[in-house]
């Protein structure tokens, strides 16, 4: 996870709810395997099978790590004033602590989209 976060300059972090599954989905399908359980985390290895569709499949892989590439080679707020930034994580800061509170009613639900949607429209608007 710190490896993919570092490969974006931070931008996304993924959690363990997506790198876990994905990683179990690689080793159903025999593309890795794990290779170390002590500890408190299993470490993964590539199998050959996993080495041979990267083969197959390079050029959507060269195309994906340049993406990422290009997302950890962009300054943060590139071009992006500081209040826009500040504002941007405001939002998503309070979104992510209403959610940890519980889960949402359909009215709070209702306020919650209508809120984003109006912020949305007045972006586009801009």
């Amino acid at each position: 996870m710190r490896g993919i976060e570092e490969r974006t300059g931070g931008s996304y972090t993924p959690s363990p709810g997506v790198i876990y599954p994905t990683l179990q989905w690689l080793e159903d399908m025999g593309y890795a395997r794990v290779a170390d359980e002590s500890g408190s985390r299993k470490n993964f290895l590539v199998t050959a099978e996993g080495a041979s569709f990267l083969v197959a499949n390079q050029a959507a892989l060269d195309s994906l790590l340049a993406r990422v590439s290009a997302a950890g080679a962009a300054t943060p707020g590139d071009g992006i004033p500081e209040r826009v930034t500040r504002a941007t994580e405001n939002l998503k800061v309070a979104l992510r602590l209403r959610l940890r509170r519980g889960s949402l009613d359909e009215s709070a639900a209702e306020a919650i989209a209508a809120a984003l949607d109006a912020a949305a429209l007045a972006v586009e608007r801009s």
